[in-house]
């Protein structure tokens, strides 16, 4: 009855103390079917499609326009892949497919599940520092990544591509997220917009994803990963139309 809600009904906004970023990359074909049929992959020389994970330290989340004091702080992780969609327009928009959203208090779980599709979970989390090494990890999600901010940063040793520039394109800003309503065959288009995206490369010791190993995807490499701080950003009402096959 009130499935209405989850289209994202209203503006959100945040300021992003911290996102941490890690994209995979696996072969186009691992991926195809873990998106709906009205998206196509971002893949790159047409070979590479990618799986994001992000880590976002959130603070004053809160419907657009709200007062600050209204907001909260909300750690997210998101596992997304890269897609692009050709709307109604003939535009051709790069963005984001959910595959699965966390976060580390219920009352996020709880909203977000209200009024996004993303399936919101609770889960803990533990942030913790010591001189250039930084560990983010979870024990009930099974996952770890550890940070060296100590060393020159290279990229990592299998990605596909050459330098980092041609890394940075698959590191954001992608500005739209997809969702897809089958039965209507409805797209829901969010975007999302940012006052400055300006990541740095970082260097990974050493992670380990239990998400990320269920998905069964042969020999994923770590591409890229990168680290963008202080960052406005909002998320405009959630726009829908129809899909043409």
């Amino acid at each position: 009855m009130l499935s209405f809600l989850k289209n994202h009904p209203f503006a959100v906004e945040a300021f992003f103390e911290s996102s941490i970023v890690l994209t995979f990359a696996v072969s186009k074909e691992q991926l195809q079917n873990k998106i709906p049929e009205c998206l196509q992959l971002d893949t790159f020389q047409d070979n590479w499609a990618f799986v994001a994970i992000a880590m976002v330290q959130t603070k004053d989340l809160r419907p657009k326009g709200f007062p600050k004091f209204m907001g909260n702080d909300f750690f997210l992780i998101g596992y997304r892949v890269f897609v692009r969609y050709l709307s109604d327009t003939g535009r051709r928009l790069r963005g984001l497919y959910i595959l699965k959203s966390e976060t580390n208090k219920k009352k996020m779980q709880f909203m977000g599940n209200i009024f996004t599709h993303y399936n919101y979970t609770t889960t803990d989390i533990s942030v913790t520092k010591q001189k250039d090494i930084k560990e983010i990890t979870s024990i009930n999600s099974k996952f770890k990544v550890s940070l060296d901010q100590s060393e020159q940063v290279v990229l990592p040793k299998y990605s596909p591509f050459e330098n980092w520039k041609e890394a940075r394109k698959f590191a954001g800003p992608l500005p739209y997220t997809f969702t897809y309503n089958q039965k209507n065959n409805e797209v829901l288009i969010i975007e999302g917009v940012r006052k400055k995206w300006k990541p740095k490369p970082i260097n990974i010791r050493d992670y380990h994803f239990e998400f990320l190993e269920s998905l069964k995807l042969q020999n994923p490499v770590l591409a890229n990963a990168f680290i963008i701080n202080d960052i406005p950003y909002y998320w405009k009402k959630g726009k829908k139309e129809v899909w043409k096959k």
